[in-house]
């Protein structure tokens, strides 16, 4: 395939995926939980063994608390729920006595919204972070275009997995920006193995068309970067199934940067590097790095 040939066609797309997200940004907001909005926390350890995630969430289910963060630890649970006035604190801690015996309660707390609005400014001071660092280390490691090449690629799989949960009101927590970081090591990753391939191909080609040259260096990787993300969203799906509440909308955060990191590598970062690469003479000039 002439991924270079076609590049326009894959800009094309990536604009109206970027466009709808920036749309869907701006017009519908993210769905934002407790940890960014502000809520109630309340910790129960149970008297009886063998109280679950499930039976706790099906209690929930009777105040329309079931998509509440859950998390177990042996017979204590930790629920983060939307913020609860005393009374509806009082009937959510009387109905899971009633349903799963007594319990003593650890903690019962409200977390205010500046404790919210103090996360958001924490998580973007680290997204920030993490690509000034990304462009710092591949300029460092092979030269500017790249890194600038590959942190629009990050720009562009950060953006559309905002986009997408904006876009199906998923909801956003500490765990969706600890995804968001792990999308960008894991998708810069698979971008700096071809690049590593481009830069080796120019130290040993000669006279060939610059085109064809990224073209063979992203299909001598092509099958290494399938296989690795595929086996890697192989894992995220079972995540998605398996692994309950508490986990899913990390996993589906994953999966959808990393589905969009592999067409960013493919089709994306590299074809962007040639576009940077300047003309000479009505042709690009292979850049000896």
């Amino acid at each position: 395939m002439d991924f270079v040939g076609k590049r326009k066609i894959f800009y094309t797309l990536s604009l109206i995926l970027l466009l709808l997200s920036v749309i869907s940004f701006f017009v519908q907001g993210l769905n934002y939980g407790i940890d960014f909005m502000g809520g109630t926390l309340l910790q129960v350890e149970f008297e009886k063994a063998g109280v679950t995630n499930e039976d706790v969430r099906t209690t929930l289910e009777e105040f329309g608390l079931e998509k509440s963060s859950l998390q177990q630890s042996e017979d204590s649970f930790i629920i983060k729920a939307l913020e609860l006035d005393k009374e509806k604190r009082g009937e959510v801690l009387k109905s899971l006595e009633d349903n799963h015996g007594k319990f003593e309660l650890l903690r019962n707390e409200n977390v205010g919204p500046v404790v919210g609005d103090e996360l958001k400014r924490v998580g973007i001071i680290a997204l920030v972070i993490a690509f000034v660092l990304q462009i710092i280390y591949i300029s460092f490691r092979f030269e500017f275009r790249f890194g600038i090449a590959g942190i629009m690629a990050l720009f562009h799989d950060a953006i559309i997995t905002i986009g997408f949960f904006s876009l199906f009101q998923y909801e956003v927590d500490l765990t969706f920006v600890a995804a968001l970081l792990s999308i960008v090591g894991f998708s810069i990753n698979d971008t700096i193995v071809i690049f590593d391939r481009i830069r080796e191909n120019l130290k040993t080609t000669r006279k060939v068309d610059l085109a064809e040259l990224v073209n063979n260096s992203i299909k001598q990787n092509l099958v290494r970067t399938f296989n690795t993300s595929f086996t890697v969203a192989v894992m995220l799906f079972a995540l998605l199934l398996f692994g309950g509440e508490t986990t899913y909308n990390f996993a589906l955060a994953m999966l959808v940067g990393v589905i969009c990191g592999v067409y960013t590598t493919v089709f994306l970062a590299s074809s962007l590097w040639y576009d940077f690469v300047p003309l000479v003479n009505g042709q690009k000039k292979i850049v000896k790095l």
